[in-house]
């Protein structure tokens, strides 16, 4: 009883501080409290201490502190159509992520968060499932001017983040978030935004503080952003390189160096939405030659004026696998390190060898609660080429079936937010096994159920 009223008299805290502090970033080190110096009121306020606690009389050095606590209960009747082990009475999952960030004046900063997941009741787990504790980020960085613009240099252990996440996610929707041993540098200056960095991806492993520095995949590149040009109002374009010791795909594995040249073009205008990318792919895996390319568009709009705000979206795309079993090349687009929850938080299918179509509708009941219902059409792109999981693991080979329909997949999500601190959601999927699915392996449908409440601080 004393830890739930502990837990409710923190609760009413943040709620009333909620006006007060500005929302919670994506990557939490993007979070600036140092306007907290001007507040000199701090009894009573232990959140505003939290945030800021002052290392120097000038308060330029200073502490800052937050976290993340989630639990998600997930039932997921026939897990991989029905060739998966099953687990009757769901499982639970819980990540937390607890950081600490320290600001020596004006040009220096450290960064440091540690993660905690864990699995209850789930037979079959990965290491992006279940990892008790690990050190997630620790990085120093230095930022200066530069111009009339801003330079900074960042060291050490670091999410990184770039457009759409189709590339370079966070990985948010798994219980693991993922992370790179990393040296970046970033520019900014007037419209233009540019990010420099080599890495090694951080692979998570099962143990305590087991997660080592490795350079079995090294990740570089440089990504610019262009805002407010002429007609299409936010222009994107990209250079990721990638070398991998250990790939495998359907039609050939060994070393992959593979480099990823991109561009996209996003914005918004009077209700109406668009994000629309191209990527092209190339390089070796082994003595095969890579030729891969994906492109998308998700466009909607917004009726503002009707009852629930109705926004009608459309995704498509199409995302290319090999089209020729033992030739000198490979066609099958890989995606780096997307967001795990691709096409939903149920994660069935990857993006690679596929064409989707993708409608949705989203309704705002209230200002905290969101209904959001979506329909998705999956088919091969290829016929010789199988499908894969979000971490290019393949699912099934090309060889068990012609068929090009994978199935359909139904989805229906509620979203409450009563406040920056809160997050909770109810999410059911249903997926409809087509004819590729049902030759190639127990073919059953799939029903996901998930249930998600989540606390920030």
């Amino acid at each position: 009883m004393k830890k739930i009223l502990l837990l409710a008299a923190m609760l009413c805290c943040l709620i009333g501080a909620a006006q007060q502090y500005p929302d919670f970033k994506p990557q939490r080190f993007d979070e600036d409290y140092g306007f907290l110096a001007a507040d000199t009121t701090t009894s009573g306020n232990w959140y505003k201490v939290v945030k800021y606690t002052p290392l120097s009389a000038s308060g330029t050095t200073y502490m800052s502190f937050g976290g993340d606590i989630r639990y998600q209960y997930f039932y997921n009747h026939n897990e991989k159509w029905g060739d998966e082990p099953k687990d009757p009475d769901g499982y639970l999952f819980t990540r937390s992520l607890f950081h600490a960030d320290a600001h020596f004046g004006q040009h220096f900063r450290a960064f440091i968060e540690l993660q905690s997941s864990t699995a209850d009741g789930k037979k079959n787990t990965s290491p992006v499932d279940l990892n008790p504790l690990d050190l997630h980020q620790a990085f120093a960085e230095y930022s200066g001017t530069l111009g009339n613009g801003s330079l900074a240099f960042r060291v050490g252990r670091q999410e990184l983040l770039y457009g759409s996440q189709r590339l370079v996610s966070v990985r948010d929707g798994p219980n693991s978030r993922q992370s790179f041993d990393a040296a970046k540098a970033m520019v900014k200056s007037g419209s233009l935004k540019a990010d420099f960095f080599y890495s090694n991806f951080v692979i998570a492993q099962k143990d305590i503080f087991d997660d080592a520095f490795s350079n079995k995949r090294r990740f570089w590149g440089s990504y610019f952003t262009f805002s407010n040009v002429p007609l299409i109002k936010n222009l994107d374009a990209y250079y990721f390189g990638f070398k991998r010791k250990d790939a495998v795909f359907y039609d050939g594995a060994g070393k992959e160096m593979r480099h990823s040249v991109g561009a996209r073009s996003w914005g918004k205008n009077n209700g109406w939405r668009y994000d629309a990318e191209a990527i092209y792919q190339f390089g070796k895996l082994g003595p095969k030659d890579i030729s891969a390319w994906t492109a998308s568009i998700n466009a909607g709009y917004q009726f503002s004026g009707l009852s629930f705000k109705p926004d009608v979206g459309l995704k498509a795309e199409v995302i290319s696998g090999d089209r020729k079993e033992g030739d000198n090349r490979l066609e099958t687009l890989n995606p780096l390190f997307p967001r795990g929850g691709y096409f939903g938080l149920a994660s069935i299918i990857g993006p690679s060898n596929l064409f989707d179509i993708h409608p949705s509708i989203d309704l705002e009941l209230s200002k905290t609660i969101q209904w959001g219902i979506d329909y998705d059409i999956f088919w091969r792109y290829s016929t010789h080429d199988g499908i894969y999981a979000p971490s290019v693991v393949m699912i099934y080979p090309a060889g068990t079936s012609g068929a090009r329909n994978i199935g359909r997949q139904l989805e229906s999500e509620i979203v409450f937010t009563p406040n920056k601190y809160l997050y909770f959601r109810f999410e059911i999927t249903w997926f409809d096994a087509g004819d590729y699915l049902e030759a190639s392996g127990a073919g059953k449908d799939i029903l996901f159920v998930g249930v998600t409440s989540q606390l920030k601080f």
